[in-house]
C-alpha cells in the first residue's frame, strides 16, 4: 500500500470520526435543551396543580435521571455502540444498586408518601421515628427534626412511616397533664375550686374547654387531684410550668398542709 492510499484511508477515518464527534456534540446540546424544556413544562404543570414543592423536586430529579440515561443511550447508538448490550448492563447495574440500596429506596418511597399524604408539614411539632420536636425539613430520604433540646436530628423516612406518628400542631389545643397531691385531712372540694379559679388566670390557657380539676387517685399521703388545663401547642411549656407554680402557690397560700406519707404497722 503506497503512502497516498494510506493517507486517503486516514483522511476518510478522520472525517468519519470528526463527523461523529460533531454529531455527538450537536446531539448532546439538543438533548440537554430538550431535557431542560421537559423539566420546565413538568414543573409548571405540577405548580399549576398546587402540588407540594418537595414532591415537585422528587419528580424533577427522577425525570432528569431518566432523560439523561436515554440521552446517553442515543449518543452511544449514534457512534455505533450496541445499545442492547448497554441496556442489559444498565438493567444488571440497576438490580445490583437496588439490592444494595434497598434501605435508601425504602426511605425514598416513604418520603414520597409523606409528601402526598401530609401527616405533617414543615414547622409542625411532632413525635415521629422515636423523636419529639419541630419538623425542619422533609427530604427525599430523611426528615430533619429539631428536638426539644435544639438538636437537629435526621430520621430516615422509612422509620418514620413504619411507626406511629403524632402531630401536636394539627388540633387547635392540647391538654397539659399535671397532678396535685393533697394531705389526708385536706378539703378536696375547696382545693378543686381554688385551682379552677387560678388556672383560668394563667396566660394562654384556653377558656373552652375549661380546665379540668378532679379526684384522680389515692396514695399513702392522701388524695391526688388531676390538674388539666388546655392550650395551643405553641404555649404548652409556658402553661405547663405556670400550672406547677399555681399548684404550689395557690394551695400554699390557702393554708393546705404539706402531704405526708403515713405507714400503719400491724401489731402481732
Amino acid at each position: 500500500m503506497d503512502t497516498e492510499a494510506l493517507l486517503n484511508i486516514l483522511y476518510q477515518k478522520g472525517v468519519d470520526v470528526g463527523s461523529k464527534l460533531v454529531g455527538v456534540i450537536i446531539l448532546w446540546i439538543i438533548g440537554r435543551f430538550v431535557i431542560r424544556g421537559v423539566k420546565s413544562v413538568l414543573e409548571r404543570s405540577l405548580r399549576m396543580r398546587s402540588v407540594e414543592k418537595t414532591l415537585i423536586g422528587y419528580a424533577d430529579n427522577i425525570v432528569t435521571v431518566l432523560l439523561n440515561i436515554l440521552l446517553v443511550a442515543v449518543l452511544l447508538g449514534f457512534v455505533g455502540v450496541e445499545t442492547t448490550t448497554f441496556a442489559g448492563l444498565l438493567a444488571a447495574a440497576g438490580i445490583a444498586i437496588g439490592t444494595a440500596w434497598s434501605g435508601l429506596l425504602a426511605n425514598f418511597a416513604a418520603g414520597a408518601f409523606l409528601v402526598m399524604l401530609r401527616p405533617f408539614k414543615k414547622g409542625d411539632f411532632v413525635s415521629a421515628g422515636g423523636f419529639v420536636g419541630t419538623v425542619a425539613d422533609i427530604g427525599m430520604f430523611v426528615t430533619s427534626i429539631d428536638t426539644m433540646d435544639n438538636v437537629r436530628t435526621m430520621v430516615g423516612n422509612g422509620k418514620i412511616f413504619s411507626e406511629p406518628m403524632q402531630n401536636f400542631s394539627t388540633n387547635p389545643y392540647r391538654r397539659v397533664e399535671r397532678s396535685a397531691q393533697l394531705a389526708h385531712g385536706a378539703d378536696h372540694r375547696k382545693a378543686i375550686a381554688i385551682l379552677k379559679e387560678e388556672l383560668v388566670k394563667i396566660p394562654n390557657v384556653a377558656k373552652s374547654p375549661a380546665p379540668d380539676v378532679e379526684l384522680l387517685d389515692f396514695t399513702l399521703a392522701g388524695p391526688v387531684l388531676a390538674v388539666r388545663p388546655f392550650c395551643h401547642n405553641d404555649h404548652y411549656w409556658q402553661v405547663y410550668f405556670d400550672t406547677n407554680r399555681v399548684i404550689r402557690e395557690a394551695l400554699g397560700t390557702a393554708g393546705f398542709a404539706v402531704p405526708q406519707t403515713h405507714h400503719h404497722l400491724e401489731r402481732a
